[in-house]
């Protein structure tokens, strides 16, 4: 469950663990006409970079050119956490990464392994992020839309919305 208090004190190191925390996002090229696209995050906060494996045959790989951005969006696993991050956006089939974040899960998607010829990596380098963080509590939820019913100027309190942006 995603913490309120987190989101007010610690706000990149919660959006990290959320990020790592989920199995997939959504992955976008800014101002293309595609759709974004389920993808799984390895996270570097050291560098504020999340790698994405990926086949070099894949459209968004041929869709990625010098200086594009992109967008990534996280819901967490209980709901009351979302996230979009944007950044730049390049192909780097960088072999420490691959190792560093390599599974059997990822492996299952590679007929050579960590030599499959068309395995690659994305990095995307996060310096733009809004995170939404939601009370999980039910109750409180339910007088927050309550409250906000018998006062037609009160707008139900049920979380917190933040920027964060990074180097």
């Amino acid at each position: 469950m995603a913490s309120l208090s987190e989101a007010q004190e610690q706000p990149a190191h919660q959006l990290w663990d959320q990020v790592n925390g989920v199995h997939a996002g959504m992955l976008g090229i800014s101002g293309l006409d595609m759709h974004m696209q389920p993808m799984a995050p390895h996270a570097d906060p050291t560098t504020n970079t999340i790698w994405f494996y990926t086949k070099t045959d894949a459209d968004i790989v041929r869709s990625i050119k010098p200086g594009s951005r992109a967008h990534f969006c996280v819901i967490g696993k209980d709901h009351d956490y979302h996230a979009c991050l944007s950044g730049v956006i390049e192909v780097r089939p960088d072999p420490s990464k691959i190792e560093e974040y390599w599974s059997s899960m990822v492996a299952a998607w590679y007929d050579g392994g960590k030599k499959d010829p068309k395995l690659t990596m994305l990095s995307l380098h996060i310096d733009d992020a809004e995170i939404w963080v939601s009370t999980g509590n039910t109750l409180k939820f339910g007088w927050e839309i309550a409250k906000a019913n018998l006062d037609d100027d009160k707008m139900p309190d049920v979380g917190i919305k933040r920027h964060l942006q990074f180097a």
